[in-house]
């Protein structure tokens, strides 16, 4: 039957089949990374080592490095260059890239030199940070995201867990030098001499870790935590080797009085310490104290913020490390550990498109950031410091 007289709105052409066409996500252009160097703290740790940087470039990165930024984790410029990376000798053009890499947060000088609407990685250590640090920051339109809120897809702070197994490893070896110092005690245990005593405050990352690293050097390990499901996962690590307890009062003074050694792991922020001023003048002279969570909120109340220059000092009879940056003392290892997690972030959001596709698919990405172009996204900090909060989920669609 002939269908030449049907009506139709289509054309032939237009009823012809056709390829199908598949969404192709769009990749994000490369953008250029500046590392600068550290200039707070003594810091000795940087973020990328020379084998990531080939990895970045050949992925078609720019990275641009200022001069001795590897100094302190024994990378020369000269590795950086082979790996080819710009060396430059002006920290204004490190701080005026795309991408801003920092172990430490910028200080207020070297805000100004970061390019407005770029995206700045690094610690907040907010405990040593004040309001003005932050409306410098969104004077600059930056979009910020902190070492401490950065989470994978299980909602995990990957970066942290990373750096706190580093942390509680090293405050248990540095504990064992200043004990060594103060009055001569060996961290651990020998034939025939009683072990030395370690109270560790928090059964979290740092925690479980520095319990792994006292026990392998022979010592009588105690834990306190208020979460019981951390002391039951930590007492499940451990093969039931560890008492721990939660923090009660009068259990802990009796604990602390005994201790060679107090490991302050459980942050306390906008809280007050766990161990008293009262508690530290009852410890033994020549105890020591070394409170690792000191930038987010201390643990321990006689501690005070020290540096590598002079990392401790000795209140009540006791000696007392608050170093913010305790895994700086084994820089090369940290840096490599950094370095490695952000060789496949920053791969990973390649993958996805760039920084702002991920920000629209991933509600992990959202969470990292404490300021978006500029607002302040992160309600902890806004109602610490009395900031304006704006929600994320708000800013992006």
């Amino acid at each position: 039957m002939s269908t030449t007289n049907i009506f139709t709105p289509f054309s032939e052409e237009e009823l012809m089949p056709k390829e199908e066409k598949l969404e192709v996500i769009k990749k994000g252009k490369q953008f250029s990374i500046g590392i600068p160097k550290e200039t707070c703290l003594n810091e000795r740790r940087t973020c990328i080592t020379p084998d990531a940087v080939q990895v970045l470039i050949e992925h078609g990165h720019e990275i641009i490095v200022e001069s001795g930024a590897g100094k302190g984790s024994f990378f020369t410029d000269l590795q950086y260059s082979e790996s080819g990376a710009k060396i430059t000798q002006d920290p204004k053009e490190a701080f005026a890239q795309d991408l801003v890499l920092k172990v430490n947060p910028p200080t207020e000088e070297e805000i100004e030199y970061l390019k407005p609407n770029s995206y700045l990685v690094s610690a907040l250590q907010i405990n040593l940070r004040d309001k003005d640090y932050f409306i410098k920051l969104a004077e600059k339109k930056i979009n910020a995201i902190a070492f401490e809120f950065i989470a994978d897809e299980y909602k995990q702070l990957a970066l942290v867990r990373l750096i706190g197994e580093i942390a509680g490893t090293v405050s248990i070896l540095y504990a064992s030098e200043l004990l060594a110092l103060s009055n001569g005690l060996m961290l651990g245990g020998i034939t025939g001499v009683r072990p030395t005593e370690v109270v560790i405050l928090g059964a979290g990352i740092v925690g479980e870790f520095a319990t792994k690293a006292a026990i392998g050097l022979g010592a009588s390990v105690k834990v306190f935590d208020n979460s019981l499901s951390k002391l039951r996962r930590l007492h499940t690590l451990v093969d039931s080797r560890v008492p721990t307890s939660i923090i009660d009062p009068k259990e802990l003074s009796k604990s602390i009085r005994r201790a060679d050694v107090v490991i302050g792991a459980l942050p306390r922020l906008n809280m007050q310490p766990i161990v008293t001023e009262e508690m530290v003048m009852k410890m033994k002279k020549g105890s020591v104290v070394i409170d690792i969570v000191i930038d987010n909120g201390k643990a321990i109340e006689t501690s005070e913020l020290t540096t590598m220059e002079d990392p401790y000092i000795i209140k009540h009879g006791v000696i007392h490390c608050g170093l913010p940056n305790l895994t700086s003392k084994m820089p090369r290892t940290t840096t490599k550990a950094i370095s490695n997690f952000f060789l496949s972030y920053i791969l990973n959001y390649d993958e996805e498109g760039g920084f702002e596709n991920t920000l629209l698919r991933k509600n992990e990405m959202k969470q990292s950031l404490y300021m978006y172009k500029g607002r302040h996204t992160k309600k902890v900090i806004c109602d610490r410091f009395g900031l304006t909060y704006h929600d994320i989920n708000l800013l992006i669609f």
